[in-house]
């Protein structure tokens, strides 16, 4: 087989392919570079006090940090970075009157595991190992932000002007204008997410001890650390009071006990802690049943102090993530927000009284693949709309007056902005559009259409369809599969960078003539528990790949499909399922690009392992029973299906990813060529799982669409 060197961008990548030298498809409507060039959003936060809102834009990988005032809210840009680096801007967090912000600079904070040594990703390849510090701007002037120090996780203290952070998994304290250096607060273990009370006296933090793990108490360096109600428990996510006098924790059982094969019930519970005396009593606990679990929702409010002396946090008691409360005194909880919908990212107001959420829910019965901006007392169940239609609006926060909610917002045409709406009602404001470049083809791109279609076993299952109007009686078709897998594509441009991109990329393929089927497979969210947790999913028996294959028949079925020209592509979780499809039903998918894929779940995670049965052996479960949980992981993995695959496929993979082990596609590709199946490849060096770099992402997409663009359309 012939082995030549292609490039993409600046990225070479060696390709294992016949001749290159194809015709040139027409040129498009719109361009690639045109279609993802928009800034996109993230961050959003309000200030403690004034009108003041900020967020961070990625322009095309340039990476700033913005600001905006009420009433009038224009944005301004406050730092000036000018560079597509690969530095991630995190953690944003105003100082009490506003005036400054502190955030981190660097680091993968998608990662399922630290690199080798805690190295910080170096994707622009530097000789000059990059680092992850705090930094705080001027809010108010801008101007050259200033050090404070190494680290992640910032929390300003309130009146005291100080900064607790995470380094090297322990809490350190800095002073706010960094004067001087900082200190670090010695104590056992694994310590995370500092948190102070509102007098900046005290700072409350996680300290982790493997199997168990304490909420610890931080006054002063010549004052021994206090720990509440010290357990086998592992207690996590504390929240003060407003008169700093409790804490709300939430407790879950300690790690150990009999193993099983199959995932156990993960009950959990609210504890009150009284500050001074360390104790602490229980004021809510979950069932035992598997939707009782803590919600795996990303963005999921956690339990905070609400009004009337109240503890507001998520649940999964009804079957679906909503919204509840307790009385601090205990009692039973009361459902916020009942229905048959997924609440996901919330707020408090500064009051305390209500709570601003998005959710899949609305009076269109195409919104429960869209979401919308809701608010709800915290006593009550009287959830009322404030946003509505065919957008999509997420990240909600109600500003200090009370007056506006601001969140980001998109919808099928128009990429994601921040926005800012009048709390009581009125017309939505959009924010910094003028970032958005003039040629961008928001004109020019399709709304998805929603399809519903029912897989083998009965499940019934949401999708995505891309298709410009016009064209040949018969057309090429591609499946999309999304990664996470806890994830939702909706119908307009995803409140995520990595699915937002990938929107764009349908949107494009849609553009060149492909039809392009996103799939919600389950394991995703927004379709209750049911959906999410179905059982014998991943290396248990890949139950979700139904839902793929019934996309890919609805496909053949449809009169405007070439069934024989029907693709599939998707990254990390999407992947392995793409991975999947081409072993199993080459019959079916022609084609397809491999983004991060799992292919052997006995490694993925597993490096220092030689197998399943090596990991667990002598822990207390039989031979028999480890031997065929790991028959079922094997035959659950694309390697099973490679004496089956016979579709061409190109792999893409940067080599310094932290969630999905590069070892993956190497041993995958060897696997094939061995048995002749034609695969292209496209490795990014020192670039991690969601690409750091817009030149990577770039590149991605043009070996997306080029690969598709030259199997199906020559």
């Amino acid at each position: 087989m012939r082995t030549t060197l292609v490039r993409y961008g600046a990225i070479a990548t060696v390709v294992f392919a016949s001749s290159l030298a194809l015709a040139q498809p027409p040129r498009p409507a719109f361009t690639l570079d045109q279609i993802m060039a928009y800034p996109f959003p993230e961050n959003l936060t309000v200030a403690p006090s004034g009108g003041r809102i900020a967020w961070t834009f990625d322009e095309r990988g340039v990476r700033n940090i913005y600001v905006a005032d009420g009433p009038d809210f224009t944005a301004r840009r406050v730092t000036s970075y000018d560079a597509d680096d690969g530095q991630e801007l995190t953690g944003l967090t105003f100082s009490d009157d506003g005036n400054t912000i502190v955030y981190v600079r660097g680091g993968d904070h998608g990662s399922n595991w630290p690199a080798e040594g805690n190295l910080m990703p170096d994707p622009t390849s530097s000789p000059v190992q990059p680092k992850m510090e705090i930094w705080a701007a001027n809010a108010a002037s801008g101007g050259a932000p200033r050090l404070i120090a190494e680290g992640d996780d910032p929390a300003i203290a309130p009146k005291t002007q100080r900064v607790a952070f995470v380094r090297n998994h322990r809490i350190w304290i800095a002073p706010l204008d960094g004067s001087t250096p900082a200190k670090e607060v010695f104590v056992r273990g694994s310590s995370e997410s500092p948190k102070w009370s509102p007098d900046g006296r005290t700072l409350a933090f996680v300290s982790s001890r493997g199997d168990h793990s304490f909420i610890a108490l931080f006054t002063a360096m010549d004052q021994p650390v206090r720990y509440i109600a010290p357990s086998t428990s592992r207690d996590s996510m504390p929240a003060w009071s407003p008169d700093g006098m409790r804490i709300v924790l939430v407790r879950q059982p300690g790690r150990g006990g009999v193993p099983t094969i199959e995932p156990k019930p993960e009950p959990w519970a609210l504890w009150i802690a009284d500050a001074a005396a360390g104790t602490a009593r229980e004021v809510w606990k979950s069932g035992t049943r598997r939707e009782d679990q803590y919600p795996r929702i990303p963005g999921a409010l956690r339990p905070s102090w609400a009004a009337g002396d109240r503890i507001v946090f998520m649940g999964y008691q009804d079957g679906w993530p909503h919204l509840y409360s307790v009385a601090a005194a205990g009692g039973a909880a009361t459902l916020l927000t009942p229905g048959a919908f997924m609440v996901e990212q919330s707020s408090l107001s500064p009051d305390r009284r209500t709570i601003v959420y998005s959710a899949n829910t609305g009076a269109d019965r195409l919104d429960i693949d869209r979401r919308h901006i809701f608010k709800v007392s915290v006593d009550a169940p009287n959830a009322s709309a404030i946003t509505a239609g065919n957008g999509i609006e997420w990240s909600p926060a109600i500003t200090p007056d009370g007056h506006f909610v601001v969140f980001l917002e998109s919808d099928a045409q128009r990429s994601p902005l921040p926005a800012v709406q009048p709390l009581d009602g009125g017309a939505t404001r959009r924010i910094a559009a003028d970032r958005v470049p003039a040629d961008f083809p928001a004109s020019q791109l399709v709304t998805p259409q929603q399809v519903i279609f029912t897989s083998s076993d009965g499940l019934e299952v949401h999708g995505q369809l891309f298709k410009t109007p016009g064209g040949p009686a018969r057309r090429p078709a591609l499946i999309y599969v999304h990664g996470g897998p806890p994830r939702q594509m909706l119908l307009g441009w995803h409140y995520m960078g990595y699915y937002a991109h990938d929107y764009s990329v349908n949107q494009y393929l849609a553009s060149r003539g492909f039809i392009v089927l996103s799939v919600n497979y389950r394991l995703g969210i927004g379709y209750g528990h049911h959906f999410q947790d179905p059982g014998k999913t991943g290396p248990r028996g890949a139950a979700e790949y139904l839902d793929v294959l019934a996309g890919g028949k609805y496909l053949q079925g449809r009169d405007d499909v070439d069934p024989k020209r029907i693709g599939i592509w998707g990254g990390s979780y999407g992947g392995y399922l793409t991975a999947l499809a081409l072993g199993r039903n080459s019959d079916i998918f022609a084609a397809g690009v491999d983004i991060h894929g799992v292919h052997n779940w006995a490694r993925q995670g597993r490096r220092n392992e030689p197998n399943l049965i090596a990991a667990f052996a002598g822990d207390g479960i039989s031979e028999d029973d480890l031997k065929q949980a790991a028959k079922v992981a094997y035959d659950s993995s694309p390697i099973s299906a490679v004496g089956t695959w016979k579709s061409p496929v190109l792999l893409i993979q940067g080599d310094d990813d932290r969630n999905v082990d590069f070892d993956q596609t190497v041993d995958l590709r060897q696997r094939l060529e061995a048995k002749g199946v034609n695969v292209e490849e496209l490795v990014i060096p020192d670039d991690i799982h969601d690409f750091l770099m817009y030149r990577s992402w770039r590149a991605a997409a043009g070996a997306v669409t080029g690969y598709f663009e030259k199997t199906f359309l020559h």
